[in-house]
C-alpha cells in the first residue's frame, strides 16, 4: 500500500509523497486475522439506567422520563412518590451499551459505555445505578453499576466556560458483571464454517490451498467468496480447540480489489500497489488572482479653521496564470511512475482529486476510485 500526503514549502507549494511499500510475495496474514469461525462472535447488550450524584448538570424537568424513572426506583424501595412532585438536577437518564465477547462466562466483567439520553450537560462525577443489560432476545445477560469515567473535564460559569472532550458520554471499566453467558458448543463438531472478514474469491482459494497443504488432505472447501467449510478430522473430534488453533496460525497472503481512496477534506490519497494507468495525457494549470487595497489619507493643515479628513482607497489587482504542463503517461505505468509524474505537475490536494476523477472518467485508471 502507498500513502500520499501534501506538505507546504515556504517558497513554493509542492506535493510531497511518502511511499511505504510492502512485499506481497514474502509476507502474509494469519487466518485468524482475516477470518473467523461462524458462531464465534460478540453480542451487543443495551440497557436503560439512571445516573445520580451530578453537580447540577442532570436532566431538567422537561425530561419527564427521568422523573418517572426516579419515582419508579423510589417506589420499589418502599417510598411512594408522584413523578410530578420530583424536582432534581443531579440525576440523568442514560443508555448503557456493552459488547459481550464470545465464550465469556458468568461472573466475568466487561466495560460499559454510558451515554446521556436527555438534556444533561455533563455526567462528570456521576454514578450509574444498577442497570440490567439485555440482548436482542430480551434476556438479561449482565448487570452494570459504578462510577463513570470521563476522558475530559468542564469548568467555568455563565458566559465563561471551558470544556475538553465529550462530557455527556463516559465509560465504566469492568462496570458490568456477566449474569448469563451465550452457549457456544464446539465439542464433537464434524464440520466448521470459516467466514472471511473481507470476502474475496482469490483469498478464499488461497486459504483453502494453505489449509489442505498443511493437513495433507482435502479438509477445506470454498463455498463462495466469503465462506469455507472445514471438515474436522477424526483425530480432532475431541480437540476442536486445538484444531482451530492450528488453522488460525497459518499464514495466507490476502488479495483485494485495486482501489484508490481519496479524502477531499484532507487531500490524502491512498493507492494500492497494483494501480495501473492506460495511456493518458494530463495538463495542469492554475490562475492566481491577488487584490491589494491601500488607503491614502488626506488631512487638513494644523490649526485650520475648517477641514475634513479624506480617506481614498486605491485598489490594485494582479492576475497571473501559470503555464500548463502536459504530461503523457504510457500504458502500464507503475505506481512510482504515477508519483513522479504527478509530482512534476506540482498539483495541490484538490487538484489531485480532480485529476484522479478525470483519469477515472476517461477510463485510464485501472482501479476503483473511492472518495470519502
Amino acid at each position: 500500500m502507498t500513502i500520499f500526503g501534501r506538505s507546504k514549502n515556504i517558497a513554493f507549494l509542492a506535493l510531497a509523497f511518502v511511499t511505504v511499500l510492502f512485499s506481497t510475495g514474502a509476507y502474509g496474514a494469519r487466518i485468524k486475522d482475516i477470518a473467523f469461525i461462524e458462531g464465534v462472535r460478540p453480542n451487543q447488550l443495551i440497557g436503560y439506567g439512571i445516573v445520580v450524584g451530578l453537580n447540577g448538570t442532570g436532566d431538567k424537568t422537561s425530561a419527564v422520563y427521568t422523573m418517572q424513572s426516579i419515582a419508579n426506583m423510589l417506589n420499589r424501595m418502599g417510598m411512594k412518590f408522584d413523578p410530578n412532585s420530583i424536582r432534581v438536577k443531579n440525576a440523568a437518564a442514560v443508555l448503557v451499551t456493552a459488547e459481550l465477547p464470545a465464550f465469556t462466562k458468568t461472573g466475568s466483567k466487561i466495560d460499559v459505555l454510558v451515554s446521556s439520553l436527555g438534556d444533561s450537560t455533563s455526567l462528570q462525577g456521576g454514578t450509574l445505578i444498577s442497570t440490567p443489560l439485555k440482548g436482542p432476545d430480551g434476556a438479561v445477560y449482565a448487570v452494570s453499576q459504578g462510577a463513570i469515567s470521563l476522558a475530559g473535564f468542564s469548568a467555568g460559569g455563565t458566559g465563561n466556560s471551558v470544556a475538553k472532550n465529550h462530557q455527556t458520554a463516559g465509560k465504566i471499566p469492568n462496570g458490568a458483571i456477566i449474569e448469563k453467558d451465550v452457549p457456544v458448543s464446539l465439542f464433537g463438531r464434524e464440520t466448521l464454517q470459516l467466514s472471511l472478514r473481507d470476502p474475496d474469491f482469490t483469498t478464499a482459494g488461497r486459504v483453502v490451498d494453505e489449509i489442505n497443504k498443511n493437513f495433507s488432505t482435502e479438509i477445506a472447501r470454498a463455498v463462495d467468496a466469503g465462506s469455507i467449510t472445514l471438515s474436522v478430522p477424526e483425530d480432532y473430534r475431541d480437540a476442536v480447540v486445538r484444531y482451530i488453533s492450528r488453522i488460525e496460525a497459518l499464514d495466507v497472503r490476502p488479495d483485494a480489489v485495486t482501489k484508490v481512496v481519496v479524502n477531499e477534506r484532507t487531500g490524502t490519497v491512498v493507492m494500492g500497489e497494483r494501480v495501473r494507468l492506460s495511456t493518458v495525457a494530463i495538463s495542469h494549470g492554475d490562475i492566481s488572482i491577488e487584490i491589494k487595497t491601500q488607503y491614502y489619507i488626506s488631512q487638513p493643515p494644523a490649526f485650520s479653521p475648517k477641514g475634513e479628513t479624506v480617506v481614498v482607497p486605491v485598489e490594485q489587482t494582479n492576475v497571473q496564470e501559470e503555464k500548463s504542463k502536459l504530461i503523457v503517461m504510457p500504458e502500464g505505468v507503475t505506481l512510482g511512475d504515477v508519483v513522479r509524474a504527478l509530482n512534476l505537475i506540482g498539483v495541490t490536494p484538490r487538484d489531485l482529486v480532480a485529476i484522479l476523477q478525470s483519469i477515472k472518467a476517461a477510463g485510464a485508471l485501472q482501479a476503483e476510485l473511492e472518495i470519502i
